[in-house]
């Protein structure tokens, strides 16, 4: 049934007009953003686990460290760590496109609910590895089945609300992604008092975040389709949050896969630009998810230490993704230099541990460690920019997509970047690293700014027929077949 008729049947049933109800009101603002910030949680919490597990007995357990005793004196290799984190992302970009499209192709709630338990039972599983090769193959496939959710839930805040509304949307769940950094490591630091039971304290980890993940998959399965067929809302409420987005153009959510709106988004430069900067600013992650506490314990500090030392990095993740999001949901046209003014503390903190001196219990490198916080509101702008400057549904999904292979991508380049042999020159290959590639983030921003103010000018000379505006608005069309549409900067 087209969005027109299902329209036009609700209006009946609700018996009056649609003007009786301020379309001003966030209907969806009750229900979305809750249960997103759910799923980000679990998201970052299976690849943060792994940074803890090394400090809880992981390392020795699997064997992913090994001592070159060939040398004087013997160097110590972390290269498998290195690949367990890498290959983890290897599993989502496998995963990533024929789940994403499985996502648009049928009903949410049947695709997220037995995906998400089969993630969590996969998650618990980790506790039964007893060899690197084993850990490997687990990081695989745990990367394949998480590799919808984050698209599943770009697309579904981007369907829901306006193109002014998303920045801050987006933000709520994505600040989850700091917030799991606090509360995951409190429940770490608490996992690290067992000194008893037949497990170590690292597989106790995986059982518990694997089963409250499984919890919440049963939760999914009652998940509504879009706006439309929202079962939390009465016919009138449907009716107001679906006309609400009729003023950004950017339509709902539709099950039919388009092939003109895929090579149109293959095609499409802006798209490319956003899945570089993604991939770029999320090297950062790769490194720090994996490898974070093991860097800060070589500060001089414990390994519980070296877990509380989380805590402030994560807080700065979580304010200034809110922080940055409020602002954008305010000020018109300032997420591209907001994103720009939050890398410039990143390449700062980079610099801050590369060039100063790790004596014992230093600070500088420590407030430099902090710092690199900035790459969460970074992120998350970049997520915003993305999926706010696309229409239509195909398109939506393949840019979802294409910005979480390019998170992948980063995540796995990010540990690459780390030689235990260069520990005693600051792990230079990947501060310097860092920085370019923050470097090449801002630059992009700068293009994509003008590419899209531009567009956006030439858009306004057109003369247009402000009645066809409405009957565009739920066509299920691409941001470039239609006229209206203007990019937010």
């Amino acid at each position: 049934m087209s969005l027109q008729h299902a329209h036009a049947d609700e209006k009946r049933d609700v018996g009056h007009e649609i003007n009786s109800v301020s379309t001003d009101d966030d209907i969806a603002a009750a229900f979305v953003p809750d249960r997103a910030q759910w799923i980000d949680r679990r998201l970052e919490r299976r690849v943060a686990i792994l940074g803890s597990a090394v400090l809880f007995g992981m390392t020795k357990d699997l064997s992913l460290s090994v001592v070159d005793n060939s040398t004087r004196p013997p160097v110590t290799s972390t290269e498998r760590l290195s690949w367990a984190t890498s290959i983890f992302y290897f599993g989502m970009l496998a995963g990533l496109y024929p789940l994403t499209f499985t996502l648009q192709r049928f009903q949410l709630g049947r695709v997220l609910g037995p995906v998400v338990i089969v993630w969590g039972a996969i998650a618990m599983l980790t506790a039964t590895v007893t060899s690197w090769r084993g850990l490997f193959a687990q990081r695989f496939f745990l990367g394949f089945v998480e590799s919808i959710i984050p698209t599943a839930y770009m697309c579904i805040v981007s369907s829901y609300y306006t193109q002014q509304e998303q920045a801050l949307r987006q933000s709520w769940w994505f600040s989850s992604t700091g917030g799991w950094t606090i509360i995951g490591g409190a429940i770490n630091y608490g996992f690290a008092q067992i000194t008893g039971g037949s497990l170590s304290s690292w597989q106790y980890i995986y059982l518990l975040a694997g089963a409250i993940t499984i919890l919440f998959g049963c939760f999914c399965f009652i998940l509504p389709n879009s706006a439309v067929s929202a079962w939390f809302l009465n016919p009138e409420e449907r009716i107001v949050a679906v006309e609400r987005l009729r003023k950004g153009q950017t339509g709902v959510r539709c099950q039919k896969l388009k092939v003109s709106q895929l090579r149109e988004a293959v095609l499409d430069i802006k798209i490319w630009l956003v899945a570089f900067m993604m991939a770029g600013a999320y090297t950062v992650n790769g490194a720090v998810s994996g490898f974070g506490p093991l860097i800060v314990s070589t500060f001089g500090y414990t390994t519980l230490e070296s877990i509380l030392f989380q805590f402030p990095l994560g807080g700065v993740v979580f304010i200034f993704i809110l922080l940055t999001g409020y602002l954008t949901s305010r000020i018109p046209d300032i997420r591209i230099v907001l994103l720009i003014l939050c890398c410039l503390p990143v390449i700062a903190g980079c610099t801050m541990i590369w060039r100063s001196t790790w004596s014992r219990r230093p600070a500088t490198p420590v407030v430099g460690y902090t710092l690199i916080g900035f790459f969460g509101p970074v992120v998350s702008l970049i997520i915003s920019i993305g999926m706010a400057n696309v229409a239509g549904a195909t398109k939506k999904s393949f840019t979802a997509a294409a910005i979480f292979a390019a998170y992948c991508v980063g995540n796995i380049v990010g540990p690459q970047l780390i030689k235990t042999p260069t520990l005693k020159r600051h792990y230079p290959e990947l501060w310097l690293g860092l920085i370019i590639c923050y470097s090449i983030v801002i630059c992009l921003a700068i293009v994509l700014y003008a590419f899209l103010r531009r567009e956006n000018r030439r858009r306004e000379r057109l003369q247009l027929n402000e009645e066809e505006r409405d009957r565009l608005a739920f066509r299920d069309i691409s941001d470039k077949e239609n006229p209206y549409f203007r990019y937010v900067l």
